[in-house]
């Protein structure tokens, strides 16, 4: 059952630390009115309330859910990550994903599913294992959390472990955990010698970046990740979608990723 609306705007009001009277400040939305909202003494219309989600940075998915607590139908189309009505993103998906090459590119939903990758990042992840022998989800945290994936090619995966999970939380939609995000860490914390501490990563180092460092044949592999979404969504796949790069840390890196790619591609060429 769908909360009523007065419980929805003071539960977002409340996430964000805001009070009646910043948010008519921020909306330019009388304080009175907005109490007669929550209270259910009064029904916005639907500029009103769209106005106090944007003020609230409410996500597109929610806001739908205001509207229907207020009457109105969904603003914000709700369709699959692949739709029509998505085409013109994802063929930008694919030209960014492509022109990444020869370097690991992925695009994933909000939950850190892989939706898309370009060709360089299944090479790149069957150099340390065999990615057709997976049974694990095809999730990016799971895969590099669980021992029978890259977490024993990680050097520093404590480290890296610990900056995934403030990720999750950084990364949310809205900065909102959902139930979904937190039967995802759960899962997390069900792997072997995970701490529940690290939920709360405190800084490491003084670098601008935290390393993902993988070792192959005794050799380290230094890389960082750099994270992009789509600017001013008017859906909610785009607005959940997430483009992940990685690129080399360090020159020596990035000489030995590319005769390892070459490597990897020979091989694949010559597979029965």
């Amino acid at each position: 059952m769908t909360p009523d609306l007065g419980t929805l705007l003071r539960h977002w009001r409340d996430l964000r630390g805001s009070s009646q009277l910043d948010l008519s400040l921020d909306t330019g939305i009388s304080q009175k009115q907005i109490s007669f909202i929550e209270s259910g003494r009064s029904v916005p219309n639907r500029e009103t309330l769209m106005a106090i989600a944007r003020a609230l940075d409410v996500p597109l998915r929610d806001r739908n859910t205001l509207l229907l607590a207020a009457g109105y139908a969904p603003m914000f189309s709700e369709g699959a990550w692949d739709s029509m009505e998505m085409k013109s993103v994802t063929n930008a998906l694919t030209r960014m994903l492509r022109q990444h090459e020869p370097f690991p590119a992925m695009v994933m939903d909000r939950y850190w599913n892989v939706l898309m990758t370009n060709g360089a990042a299944p090479l790149f992840f069957g150099c340390f294992f065999d990615m057709a022998a997976r049974k694990g989800p095809r999730n990016m945290l799971h895969l590099m959390f669980d021992p029978e994936g890259m977490r024993p090619f990680v050097a520093n995966w404590r480290d890296v472990a610990r900056s995934l999970f403030e990720r999750v939380y950084r990364e949310s939609i809205g900065r909102v955990v959902d139930q979904k995000t937190r039967d995802l860490l759960a899962a997390l914390l069900a792997y072997p010698d995970v701490e529940s501490e690290w939920k709360n990563p405190v800084a490491i180092g003084f670098m601008p970046v935290i390393p993902l460092s993988f070792t192959r044949r005794d050799r380290v592999l230094n890389y960082f990740s750099m994270v992009t979404t789509v600017g001013t969504p008017q859906t909610v796949a785009a607005q959940e979608l997430r483009i992940e790069c990685l690129f080399p840390a360090d020159e020596a890196t990035e000489i030995h990723h590319a005769s390892m790619m070459d490597t990897a591609r020979a091989n694949q060429q010559t597979a029965p």
